[in-house]
């Protein structure tokens, strides 16, 4: 088995849930008293945020690099971010690192691919619904058709994030307003939505909706056992 890397506490919140995913998927699969080998950093998310919303993506890159090398240095194989926002940065903390990056929004596109997806809703964070970084890589390296709310809901999706969410507070009337999103984007043609938030299937599941929802935490959590997995023996 091998060893994943976390790069985690942005937010703390949806950490837990890669830990809970990874430990639970290996014991699903292995048995007995398995679970996941794991190495992570977890990274006071107070100064990334305030970069974040004066725009200082530099010295969030920095400050993520100089964690990414204390996850490879403790052993791991490989890295994950375990936030869909600060891949805004991937190519630089992959570019410190001499371990591979495992991409949110590849584990994603694969998993939109398997059900025959070509377009696609959009939530997450201002930044990953209105900057290039996400975007863009699913519509330039998988094809993908990717709508994206209107302004004023795109920032009622992000307050909830930050304001509440992160802070770990999940209010009912939140939900509805999720949920009322939701349903607009598939009203204009998505067939199914990404929750493009590491936090926001704390909020809405699958159960709360017809709308087919791809959990971005639990899709790259599952992929990084998949991947820890390989070519080991005991899975198969």
């Amino acid at each position: 088995m091998k060893t994943i890397g976390l790069l985690g506490g942005m937010s703390w919140e949806s950490t837990t849930l890669y830990y809970r995913v990874i430990n639970e998927s290996v014991k699903q699969k292995l048995g007995g008293l398995h679970s996941g080998k794991i190495a992570m950093v977890s990274v006071d998310f107070a100064p990334i945020e305030q970069c974040q919303h004066r725009g200082d993506w530099p010295a969030t890159a920095e400050l993520l690099s100089n964690a990414a090398r204390q996850v490879e240095a403790a052993g791991a194989d490989f890295l994950l971010i375990c936030t869909n926002t600060m891949h805004k940065v991937a190519d630089d903390i992959a570019a410190a690192i001499d371990i591979p990056l495992l991409h949110i929004a590849d584990a994603t596109a694969e998993a939109l691919k398997a059900r025959g997806i070509s377009r696609v809703g959009l939530l997450g964070t201002a930044f990953t619904m209105e900057q290039a970084f996400y975007k863009d890589r699913l519509a330039e390296k998988f094809g993908f058709d990717v709508l994206v709310p209107n302004q004023d809901d795109r920032t009622i999706v992000h307050k909830v994030i930050y304001e509440e969410l992160c802070q770990g507070q999940i209010l009912e009337n939140s939900k509805r307003e999720y949920l009322r999103i939701v349903e607009l984007l598939a009203a204009q043609g998505a067939e199914a939505v990404i929750l493009g938030c590491t936090e926001i299937g704390m909020l809405i599941t699958q159960e709360d909706t017809a709308v087919p929802l791809l959990d971005t935490t639990l899709i790259h959590a599952e992929q990084a056992v998949v991947n820890a997995l390989q070519d080991d023996p005991a899975s198969e």
